[in-house]
């Protein structure tokens, strides 16, 4: 890659010091950027790099970091500066040095997500909008959760699974629950709280001592049974977390059926990401909440 050179301006120009990279490793693990160590003799950096076109994505995870750092919770690799040239977004982060999972506070991060979740708005959204993956998320504030996740969340996912093709039982059994979900929600009126709103287990490590730090954020404010419902969907935190979490903040009545309702929206995002593998899935999801809501 070739676009080094402005980066490092880039990065000398905000920290206002001299930076003459030594050394650019490449770090795995990331499917949609490209992400790298990048240090000279004093200073070290995260940089995400993709498309030029995608400076939006990292300007809003830059936005979505600092919302996360500002409610003085969970710890967030601070953003230097995100840019572009011709050919190349690039975005900066502060360097963490990340441990085993197993050798961090499990508990910590559960008391700190509930803290972070209690940071509250008087809409659902956000101020800007952002991306799940390399999906498009709308945050459009409403001051009605489910209108907000009927338009914006699964009705949006639900039209760009029939742009891509998925046709039939999928959008009937779609239009059916996006009908009947307020069922779901009867006797149930969520908070907008603050969300990372991707969190899998990919996306939350620990510092060199222990402390729980998350990152690539998809930030809005909503319900926070999401970010909870995301948690178990792909596996990967401990029992101790979700004791804490749940000593700290109890969930309500009715949460694992609505833990469906929410992953759905995520499994319909790596159907329209990754392709029909996930197509059942989300059927069979859908078919559990409609006999639920009957």
């Amino acid at each position: 890659m070739n676009d080094w050179p402005d980066i490092a301006k880039h990065i000398a120009d905000t920290i206002q010091h001299a930076f003459a990279p030594q050394k650019i490793a490449t770090i795995g693990g990331g499917c949609i950027n490209q992400s790298f160590c990048v240090a000279d003799d004093e200073r070290c950096f995260f940089v995400k790099t993709n498309h030029a076109d995608g400076l939006f994505m990292f300007e809003a995870e830059a936005a979505g970091l600092a919302e996360i750092s500002q409610s003085d919770t969970l710890r967030v690799p601070q953003p230097v500066c995100w840019g572009k040239n011709a050919h190349t977004a690039w975005l900066v982060l502060e360097y963490l040095e990340l441990q085993q999972r197993g050798n961090g506070d499990n508990q910590a991060l559960g008391v700190k997500l509930a803290a972070m979740h209690r940071v509250q708005r008087r809409q659902y959204g956000w101020v800007r909008n952002n991306t799940i993956g390399s999906t498009p998320q709308i945050n459009t504030q409403d001051s009605d959760w489910l209108s907000f996740w009927r338009t914006h969340r699964l009705g949006y996912q639900l039209n760009l699974a029939k742009k891509n093709g998925y046709h039939g039982k999928l959008q009937k059994l779609g239009e059916r629950l996006l009908a009947d979900c307020e069922r779901l929600f009867s006797n149930y009126t969520p908070a907008p709280s603050l969300l990372h709103g991707d969190l899998w287990s990919g996306n939350f490590s620990y510092d060199a001592t222990g402390c729980p730090v998350v990152f690539d954020p998809a930030v809005y404010y909503g319900d926070r049974e999401t970010d909870i419902a995301m948690t178990e969907l792909f596996g990967g935190f401990s029992d101790h977390f979700y004791s804490a979490y749940r000593h700290e903040y109890p969930l309500e009545i009715g949460y694992n059926t609505r833990r469906v309702f929410y992953n759905l929206y995520h499994i319909l995002n790596h159907l329209n990401l990754f392709g029909s593998g996930y197509r059942h899935q989300a059927e069979q999801m859908m078919d559990y909440l409609l006999a639920e809501i009957r």
